[in-house]
């Protein structure tokens, strides 16, 4: 088979498409973080799709990028989600671009997530205050799950993302856990559920115990202050569900501030985080060998370039 990762001008998208959409027939689903990328342009996308009056159209890509981004890619991680409840109307809009087949992962609102708002502008007088709505059920089913229900089919997973939390937060995993387990227990169960943690330090038997309880997975994440995937991979009990989550967003070490500025407009992989490439490769042979269905998602901020670093697992 010739490779995907082609050194000449032309970017193999269909042969990319083709490679993707077999995984995804096995229940592999690879995708990238977001999609709206102009450094993606003779790529994934085509510019001539997005011209008004001979330009292109920045307005128009953003707003229907989705549809081209699909037909190469069988799946996507909705990081927007995090920062507010999306709308009816903006979930029909979302979910009517893509296929049917197609997977979606969101990350939920940290209006869930978030146990105190950091102290940023973005959060205005909210900033350094403890979060009211930190893991309420009620909020959740009624923000969130409500308006999703009509499109289960498309929505793979459900991402409880939890920022590094302070020891005056939670002191130890135990204490963390003691307010996740009622969260999950009341939460409707029609859904696949994933938590990410950036603590380090609460990846052991009680974290994964309680996951595996739930059929919720542990999410594998290349993150700044976190094992690489390699090391996470490897720890006894790692594997708490009946599917697996993968986010690699950063190299280990790596600011996300840093990488924006090294690798934006992310036209091209700029440097290559071998730990990560291994650790996706490894969890695609797992599942091919289990038959577990993966949903595997890439980051811009890993190397730069989230079709070049999938390129370079699969082939």
């Amino acid at each position: 088979m010739d490779s995907l990762f082609d050194e000449g001008p032309e970017f193999d998208r269909d042969g990319l498409a083709r490679r993707l959409a077999e995984l995804a027939r096995e229940r592999i689903y690879i995708g990238g973080s977001s999609w709206k990328y102009e450094g993606w342009l003779g790529q994934i996308y085509s510019r001539s799709r997005y011209l008004s009056r001979g330009r292109f159209s920045k307005a128009a890509f953003e707003a229907n990028c989705l549809a081209e981004y699909a037909s190469v890619f069988p799946a996507v991680c909705g990081d927007f989600a995090f920062y507010q409840f999306p709308s009816e109307e903006f979930w029909h809009k979302l979910f009517s671009q893509t296929p049917e087949g197609f997977q979606f992962a969101f990350k939920v609102p940290e209006q869930i997530t978030c146990a105190s708002f950091p102290m940023h502008a973005r959060y205005g007088l909210q900033g350094g205050l403890e979060n009211p709505t930190f893991l309420d059920p009620v909020l959740f089913d009624d923000a969130f799950l409500r308006p999703l229900r009509p499109f289960r089919a498309k929505t793979g997973v459900l991402i409880f993302e939890f920022g590094a939390f302070a020891r005056k937060t939670f002191g130890s995993a135990a204490e963390f856990l003691d307010r996740l387990d009622p969260f999950l227990r009341a939460i409707d169960g029609d859904f696949r559920y994933a938590v990410e943690i950036r603590n380090a330090e609460f990846l052991g038997d009680e974290y994964f115990g309680l996951l595996r309880e739930h059929n919720v997975a542990h999410v594998f994440n290349s993150w700044t202050r976190m094992p690489d995937l390699p090391s996470q991979i490897a720890i006894p009990g790692a594997f708490t569900a009946d599917f697996t989550v993968c986010r690699a967003l950063l190299k280990p070490g790596r600011l996300y501030e840093d990488a924006v500025k090294s690798f934006a407009p992310y036209a091209e992989v700029q440097e290559v985080c071998e730990s990560a490439r291994e650790g996706l490769r490894e969890l695609v042979s797992i599942a091919r060998a289990e038959r577990r269905t993966s949903f595997l998602f890439v980051n811009n901020r890993l190397e730069g370039n989230t079709p070049g670093t999938v390129i370079s697992i699969i082939d």
